[in-house]
Protein backbone atom coordinates (compact mmCIF):
# COMPACT_ATOMS: atom_id res chain seq x y z
CA UNK A 1 0.00 0.00 0.00
CA UNK A 2 1.27 3.25 -1.11
CA UNK A 3 1.37 5.96 2.04
CA UNK A 4 0.91 9.71 1.53
CA UNK A 5 2.44 13.10 2.46
CA UNK A 6 3.25 13.07 6.63
CA UNK A 7 4.33 16.60 7.50
CA UNK A 8 4.96 17.16 11.39
CA UNK A 9 4.58 20.81 12.20
CA UNK A 10 6.12 21.35 15.99
CA UNK A 11 4.55 24.43 17.37
CA UNK A 12 0.75 25.40 17.35
CA UNK A 13 1.08 28.94 17.43
CA UNK A 14 0.06 31.25 14.86
CA UNK A 15 2.83 30.41 12.52
CA UNK A 16 2.46 26.97 12.93
CA UNK A 17 -1.14 26.86 11.91
CA UNK A 18 -0.52 29.48 9.11
CA UNK A 19 2.22 26.55 7.51
CA UNK A 20 -0.94 23.79 8.72
CA UNK A 21 -3.98 25.73 6.85
CA UNK A 22 -1.50 26.49 3.73
CA UNK A 23 -0.11 23.14 3.35
CA UNK A 24 -4.07 21.74 3.52
CA UNK A 25 -5.29 24.33 1.56
CA UNK A 26 -2.69 24.08 -1.38
CA UNK A 27 -3.04 19.95 -0.85
CA UNK A 28 1.05 19.39 -0.25
CA UNK A 29 0.27 16.88 2.24
CA UNK A 30 -2.41 14.22 3.08
CA UNK A 31 -1.64 14.00 6.67
CA UNK A 32 -0.78 16.94 8.76
CA UNK A 33 0.28 16.39 12.48
CA UNK A 34 0.24 19.87 15.08
CA UNK A 35 2.13 19.23 18.17
CA UNK A 36 2.37 21.85 21.22
CA UNK A 37 3.21 22.04 24.25
CA UNK A 38 -0.11 23.54 24.51
CA UNK A 39 -1.93 20.76 23.75
CA UNK A 40 -5.63 22.31 23.71
CA UNK A 41 -4.37 24.82 21.24
CA UNK A 42 -2.58 22.14 18.95
CA UNK A 43 -5.83 20.31 18.79
CA UNK A 44 -8.15 23.76 18.54
CA UNK A 45 -6.10 24.82 15.27
CA UNK A 46 -6.28 21.27 14.04
CA UNK A 47 -9.83 20.89 14.56
CA UNK A 48 -10.83 24.34 13.14
CA UNK A 49 -8.34 23.51 9.71
CA UNK A 50 -9.84 20.23 9.67
CA UNK A 51 -13.72 21.09 9.72
CA UNK A 52 -13.07 22.90 6.25
CA UNK A 53 -11.14 20.28 4.51
CA UNK A 54 -14.26 18.60 2.85
CA UNK A 55 -14.84 21.01 0.68
CA UNK A 56 -11.20 20.35 -0.89
CA UNK A 57 -9.90 19.27 -3.98
CA UNK A 58 -7.44 17.06 -2.09
CA UNK A 59 -8.30 15.46 0.94
CA UNK A 60 -5.97 16.17 4.00
CA UNK A 61 -6.17 14.98 7.21
CA UNK A 62 -4.81 17.84 9.91
CA UNK A 63 -4.64 16.41 13.50
CA UNK A 64 -3.26 16.90 16.89
CA UNK A 65 -0.96 14.99 18.24
CA UNK A 66 2.13 14.50 20.39
CA UNK A 67 5.87 13.58 19.64
CA UNK A 68 5.44 9.94 19.11
CA UNK A 69 2.95 10.90 16.45
CA UNK A 70 5.63 12.33 14.23
CA UNK A 71 6.98 9.34 13.34
CA UNK A 72 7.74 8.67 10.05
CA UNK A 73 7.19 12.21 8.75
CA UNK A 74 8.40 13.18 5.16
CA UNK A 75 8.55 16.83 6.17
CA UNK A 76 9.07 18.09 10.38
CA UNK A 77 8.58 22.41 10.30
CA UNK A 78 10.10 23.74 13.63
CA UNK A 79 8.12 26.56 14.52
CA UNK A 80 8.47 26.37 17.76
CA UNK A 81 9.63 29.33 20.12
CA UNK A 82 8.78 32.46 20.85
CA UNK A 83 8.92 35.82 19.54
CA UNK A 84 11.43 38.57 19.80
CA UNK A 85 10.34 41.14 22.90
CA UNK A 86 11.23 45.14 22.49
CA UNK A 87 14.42 45.47 24.20
CA UNK A 88 15.11 41.88 23.57
CA UNK A 89 18.59 41.20 22.35
CA UNK A 90 18.93 38.39 19.39
CA UNK A 91 21.78 36.52 21.57
CA UNK A 92 18.93 36.42 24.67
CA UNK A 93 16.17 35.69 22.06
CA UNK A 94 18.27 33.07 20.90
CA UNK A 95 19.36 31.46 24.31
CA UNK A 96 15.35 31.13 24.66
CA UNK A 97 14.75 29.11 21.50
CA UNK A 98 17.75 27.09 20.91
CA UNK A 99 17.23 25.83 24.67
CA UNK A 100 13.19 24.95 23.64
CA UNK A 101 14.53 23.40 20.27
CA UNK A 102 17.69 21.48 21.76
CA UNK A 103 14.45 19.85 23.82
CA UNK A 104 12.94 18.09 20.97
CA UNK A 105 15.56 17.35 18.93
CA UNK A 106 16.24 13.91 20.02
CA UNK A 107 12.92 12.63 19.69
CA UNK A 108 12.04 13.74 16.42
CA UNK A 109 14.96 12.56 14.84
CA UNK A 110 14.79 9.11 16.23
CA UNK A 111 11.23 8.91 15.11
CA UNK A 112 11.97 10.35 11.40
CA UNK A 113 15.29 10.09 10.52
CA UNK A 114 15.05 10.37 6.89
CA UNK A 115 12.85 13.24 7.05
CA UNK A 116 13.85 16.58 5.72
CA UNK A 117 13.44 19.48 8.22
CA UNK A 118 12.28 22.44 7.50
CA UNK A 119 13.08 25.66 10.14
CA UNK A 120 11.13 28.47 10.28
CA UNK A 121 11.89 29.65 14.67
CA UNK A 122 13.68 32.39 14.93
CA UNK A 123 16.61 33.42 14.72
CA UNK A 124 16.37 31.02 11.94
CA UNK A 125 19.85 30.77 11.17
CA UNK A 126 20.83 30.01 14.63
CA UNK A 127 17.96 27.51 15.05
CA UNK A 128 19.38 25.95 11.69
CA UNK A 129 22.90 25.89 13.33
CA UNK A 130 21.56 24.30 16.28
CA UNK A 131 19.52 21.25 14.99
CA UNK A 132 22.31 20.90 11.95
CA UNK A 133 25.31 20.66 15.70
CA UNK A 134 23.15 18.31 17.56
CA UNK A 135 20.61 16.14 15.29
CA UNK A 136 23.35 13.88 13.80
CA UNK A 137 21.69 13.93 10.43
CA UNK A 138 23.39 14.95 7.07
CA UNK A 139 23.19 18.93 6.52
CA UNK A 140 21.07 18.63 3.58
CA UNK A 141 18.46 17.08 5.24
CA UNK A 142 18.18 20.34 7.28
CA UNK A 143 16.42 23.57 5.32
CA UNK A 144 16.50 26.90 6.93
CA UNK A 145 13.51 29.28 5.35
CA UNK A 146 16.63 31.86 5.65
CA UNK A 147 16.13 35.02 3.29
CA UNK A 148 13.53 33.51 1.32
CA UNK A 149 10.34 35.00 2.89
CA UNK A 150 12.81 38.63 2.49
CA UNK A 151 13.49 37.62 -1.01
CA UNK A 152 9.37 37.83 -1.66
CA UNK A 153 9.28 40.95 -0.26
CA UNK A 154 11.70 42.44 -1.93
CA UNK A 155 10.70 41.33 -5.27
CA UNK A 156 7.18 41.83 -4.91
CA UNK A 157 8.76 45.79 -4.34
CA UNK A 158 10.41 45.63 -7.13
CA UNK A 159 7.65 44.29 -9.23
CA UNK A 160 5.23 46.53 -8.12
CA UNK A 161 7.95 49.56 -9.05
CA UNK A 162 8.64 48.17 -12.34
CA UNK A 163 5.12 47.56 -13.35
CA UNK A 164 5.82 43.43 -13.94
CA UNK A 165 5.00 39.99 -12.09
CA UNK A 166 7.24 39.46 -9.22
CA UNK A 167 7.75 36.27 -11.47
CA UNK A 168 10.14 38.36 -13.32
CA UNK A 169 12.37 39.56 -11.15
CA UNK A 170 15.16 38.32 -10.18
CA UNK A 171 16.86 39.28 -7.15
CA UNK A 172 17.28 37.67 -4.23
CA UNK A 173 18.34 38.55 -0.05
CA UNK A 174 21.82 36.61 1.15
CA UNK A 175 22.94 36.17 4.43
CA UNK A 176 21.74 36.71 7.96
CA UNK A 177 17.64 36.86 8.23
CA UNK A 178 17.86 39.94 10.08
CA UNK A 179 19.28 43.27 10.26
CA UNK A 180 22.63 42.32 8.68
CA UNK A 181 21.15 40.72 5.78
CA UNK A 182 22.28 42.27 2.05
CA UNK A 183 21.06 42.56 -1.60
CA UNK A 184 23.60 41.54 -4.22
CA UNK A 185 22.42 44.03 -6.86
CA UNK A 186 25.35 43.34 -9.29
CA UNK A 187 22.92 40.05 -9.76
CA UNK A 188 19.46 41.47 -10.21
CA UNK A 189 17.98 41.40 -13.47
CA UNK A 190 14.06 41.56 -14.90
CA UNK A 191 13.60 39.91 -18.15
CA UNK A 192 17.24 39.32 -18.41
CA UNK A 193 18.33 42.53 -17.95
CA UNK A 194 20.42 44.45 -15.40
CA UNK A 195 17.32 46.18 -12.63
CA UNK A 196 19.33 49.43 -12.78
CA UNK A 197 19.45 49.94 -15.86
CA UNK A 198 15.76 48.38 -17.10
CA UNK A 199 14.63 51.42 -14.66
CA UNK A 200 17.23 53.89 -16.55
CA UNK A 201 16.01 53.09 -20.00
CA UNK A 202 12.30 54.20 -18.51
CA UNK A 203 10.99 57.27 -18.09
CA UNK A 204 7.56 56.10 -16.66
CA UNK A 205 9.17 53.75 -13.55
CA UNK A 206 12.07 54.75 -11.10
CA UNK A 207 13.57 53.20 -8.68
CA UNK A 208 14.41 54.37 -5.28
CA UNK A 209 17.95 53.97 -3.82
CA UNK A 210 19.03 51.03 -3.30
CA UNK A 211 19.63 51.74 0.59
CA UNK A 212 15.95 52.70 0.81
CA UNK A 213 14.58 49.09 -0.68
CA UNK A 214 17.33 46.99 1.79
CA UNK A 215 15.59 49.21 4.77
CA UNK A 216 12.49 48.33 3.43
CA UNK A 217 13.49 44.52 3.86
CA UNK A 218 14.89 44.90 6.81
CA UNK A 219 11.62 46.57 8.51
CA UNK A 220 8.78 44.51 6.94
CA UNK A 221 8.45 42.21 9.01
CA UNK A 222 8.54 44.52 12.14
CA UNK A 223 5.78 47.00 9.77
CA UNK A 224 3.61 43.68 9.82
CA UNK A 225 4.17 43.13 13.86
CA UNK A 226 3.23 47.13 14.60
CA UNK A 227 -0.14 47.08 12.25
CA UNK A 228 -1.47 43.59 13.26
CA UNK A 229 1.01 42.39 15.98
CA UNK A 230 2.59 39.15 14.47
CA UNK A 231 3.50 38.04 10.84
CA UNK A 232 2.44 34.23 9.93
CA UNK A 233 0.71 34.66 6.50
CA UNK A 234 3.55 35.22 4.35
CA UNK A 235 5.42 33.25 5.93
CA UNK A 236 3.38 30.06 5.49
CA UNK A 237 2.81 30.29 2.24
CA UNK A 238 7.21 30.80 1.39
CA UNK A 239 7.25 27.91 3.99
CA UNK A 240 4.33 25.76 2.02
CA UNK A 241 6.52 25.99 -1.55
CA UNK A 242 9.93 24.83 0.19
CA UNK A 243 7.96 21.63 1.75
CA UNK A 244 6.53 21.51 -2.37
CA UNK A 245 9.89 21.91 -4.04
CA UNK A 246 11.23 18.83 -1.69
CA UNK A 247 8.37 17.00 -2.55
CA UNK A 248 8.15 17.22 -5.95
CA UNK A 249 12.07 17.36 -6.92
CA UNK A 250 11.74 20.64 -8.00
CA UNK A 251 15.75 21.62 -7.83
CA UNK A 252 14.47 25.00 -7.79
CA UNK A 253 17.26 27.70 -6.39
CA UNK A 254 16.32 29.17 -3.03
CA UNK A 255 17.69 31.64 -1.02
CA UNK A 256 17.80 28.98 1.76
CA UNK A 257 19.98 28.63 5.26
CA UNK A 258 22.43 26.40 5.70
CA UNK A 259 25.67 25.36 6.83
CA UNK A 260 28.93 26.77 4.83
CA UNK A 261 32.09 25.21 4.04
CA UNK A 262 34.36 27.73 3.06
CA UNK A 263 32.19 29.50 0.96
CA UNK A 264 33.03 33.19 0.28
CA UNK A 265 35.68 32.32 3.06
CA UNK A 266 33.10 31.81 5.75
CA UNK A 267 33.42 28.60 7.82
CA UNK A 268 30.72 26.97 10.48
CA UNK A 269 27.82 29.43 9.94
CA UNK A 270 24.10 28.94 8.76
CA UNK A 271 23.19 31.58 6.57
CA UNK A 272 21.59 32.16 3.01
CA UNK A 273 22.55 31.65 0.01
CA UNK A 274 20.87 30.57 -3.28
CA UNK A 275 20.64 26.70 -2.81
CA UNK A 276 19.54 23.93 -5.06
CA UNK A 277 16.52 22.39 -2.77
CA UNK A 278 14.83 19.31 -4.40
CA UNK A 279 14.09 15.79 -2.84
CA UNK A 280 17.40 14.96 -0.75
CA UNK A 281 17.06 18.17 0.73
CA UNK A 282 19.49 21.03 -0.03
CA UNK A 283 21.18 19.65 -2.93
CA UNK A 284 24.15 22.37 -3.89
CA UNK A 285 24.69 25.78 -2.47
CA UNK A 286 25.88 28.02 -5.28
CA UNK A 287 27.84 31.22 -5.36
CA UNK A 288 27.63 33.33 -7.45
CA UNK A 289 30.78 36.28 -8.44
CA UNK A 290 29.45 39.12 -6.59
CA UNK A 291 31.19 42.96 -6.46
CA UNK A 292 33.62 43.40 -3.54
CA UNK A 293 31.43 45.60 -2.02
CA UNK A 294 28.79 42.69 -1.82
CA UNK A 295 31.27 40.07 -0.76
CA UNK A 296 32.33 42.30 2.30
CA UNK A 297 28.76 42.72 3.43
CA UNK A 298 28.28 38.84 2.77
CA UNK A 299 31.23 38.24 5.04
CA UNK A 300 30.08 40.65 7.92
CA UNK A 301 26.71 39.34 8.26
CA UNK A 302 28.33 35.95 8.23
CA UNK A 303 30.81 37.17 11.13
CA UNK A 304 27.62 38.71 13.10
CA UNK A 305 26.13 35.21 13.28
CA UNK A 306 29.37 33.40 14.50
CA UNK A 307 29.42 35.96 16.91
CA UNK A 308 25.92 34.66 18.48
CA UNK A 309 27.05 31.36 17.79
CA UNK A 310 30.21 31.66 19.61
CA UNK A 311 28.23 33.13 22.57
CA UNK A 312 25.85 30.41 22.48
CA UNK A 313 27.96 27.50 22.91
CA UNK A 314 26.89 25.27 20.95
Amino acid sequence: MTRGIKISILGAGRVGAAVAHTLAVQGVASEIILVDIAADKAKGEALDICQGTAVLDMPVRVLDGDYIDTVDSDIIIFTLGAARKPGQTRLDLARGNVAIVESVIPQVVRLSPSAKYVVVSNPVDIITYTIMKLSGLPENQIIGTGCSLDTARLRNEVAYLAKVSPKNVHLNVYGEHGATAMIPWSLGSIYGENIDDYFASRPDISLPPHQELLDMVHGAGGKVIRLKGATFFAVSVVTAYICSCILHDAKAVLPLSTMLHGEYGLEDVCLSLPCVVGAKGIERVNTPAMTREETDLLVRSGESLIDITSGLGI
